[in-house]
């Protein structure tokens, strides 16, 4: 049989600007890592974190998460370093791709929580802030996998089954060529398994944005929802994936990795309750009172008027919905913050025309808009 039509892979996935590669697979992740960092921060200012905070957070948790995404990798495929045939400095030769998403959640987590100690600010909160802006920045990662030939599945005839160019290995992000300069293609149509797990992330960002928006979810819920959506699509797609994988018991690693990080994560959203955390400055001199429903901006514009020492708050104190609702009327502070314990959740039907109207729901807006290495068996 066939096919009607066929997805095309590109045959080249890097780009001299004079002495300098530019590599499809970066561009994609730069370009992930700007999104995510752009929903997070309008969450968070909609918190009640001043802005720019995020740029303090990515600082400790981009890099941490891409050491974290190479220990992964290295630690689950030490045969390519450490074996018979391996090469031990290759495991630094982070440019030459290897980097898996479960290392990059747990070095960026722990990145993010070095920075959120420093802002003051619960880990929790910063969490919640990135649940849809994390998959999102994923499936923009993932189209490097279109341009790299890499990260599809068995053969199949569906219309949109990848055609696959055979990778040159002495010229790295290059289509070998036949003798007349052509491009050489591997026969047949494959399941672009990299597609399928870019359309899921944007699935699991709209359902995180929706279920986050109606039940409020708070004290790191929405990430851990985000988490939960993740893996599940993560274990069927993993098992229709072909690149080389260790197994066990027959099944690829990251397929138990990603049932165990949803059981993980799957007792955690069921075990924590809370309502939505909103935060309120601590150590910043009282500014002038925002118009009703007005952006918290304008308050922090005012403190920045007011003097360099209104710049950035000290810390930040957890309020109710509220009082966080109360604080953006008045610019008063409340004097207590609530208890830490299990607080009964608010009703999943609150109206939110008027928590907009209040402008204490900064997810209005739904972020509509959505791993790195050059091969398919190193990418975890």
């Amino acid at each position: 049989m066939t096919p009607l039509a066929a997805l095309p892979s590109p045959s080249t996935a890097v780009w001299q600007l004079g002495p300098v590669p530019i590599r499809a697979y970066a561009l994609c992740i730069i370009v992930g890592i700007v999104l995510a960092c752009v929903v997070t921060e309008y969450r968070l200012r909609q918190r009640g974190v001043a802005p720019g905070a995020v740029l303090d957070i990515a600082v400790w948790a981009v890099p941490a998460g891409i050491v974290g995404a190479r220990l992964y990798h290295v630690i689950t495929s030490p045969e390519k370093y450490f074996g018979e045939h391996g090469q031990p400095l290759k495991a630094f030769a982070i440019w030459e791709g290897g980097l898996g998403i479960w290392g990059a959640v747990a070095g960026g987590a722990i990145g993010a929580w070095i920075a959120a100690r420093q802002l003051g600010i619960r880990l929790s909160v910063i969490a919640d802030a990135l649940a849809p802006g994390l998959p999102l920045a994923q499936a923009v990662g993932r189209l490097g996998n279109w341009f790299n030939n890499e990260l599809y599945g068995g053969r199949t005839n569906l219309p949109w089954g990848l055609q696959v160019h055979v990778m040159d290995p002495d010229n790295p992000g290059h289509a070998l060529r036949d003798d007349a300069g052509n491009p050489v293609l591997q026969p047949g149509l494959y399941h672009p398994t990299f597609l399928y797990e870019a359309l899921w992330n944007i699935g699991v960002a709209v359902l995180v944005y929706v279920l986050d928006r109606r039940l409020r979810l708070g004290r790191g819920r929405a990430f851990a929802l985000y988490v939960m959506g993740y893996t599940a699509g993560r274990f069927w797609i993993e098992m229709m994936r072909t690149d080389e994988a260790n197994h066990i018991l027959g099944l690829r690693l990251n397929v138990w990795t990603a049932l165990l990080v949803f059981l993980g994560a799957l007792a955690y959203f069921v075990r924590v309750r809370g309502p939505r955390e909103y935060l309120v400055p601590v150590g910043v001199p009282t500014a002038p009172v925002p118009p009703a429903g007005g952006d918290l901006s304008q308050v922090d514009l005012a403190a920045r008027e007011a003097g360099p020492q209104a710049v950035a708050p000290e810390g930040y104190r957890v309020v109710t919905e509220e009082q966080f609702r109360a604080y953006r009327e008045t610019g008063v502070v409340p004097d207590e913050e609530p208890p830490a314990g299990d607080a009964a959740e608010p009703a999943t039907d609150a109206a939110p025309e008027a928590d907009a109207e209040a402008g204490a729901d900064a997810d209005a807006r739904p972020a509509a808009q959505a791993e790195a290495g050059p091969s398919a068996d190193r990418d975890s």
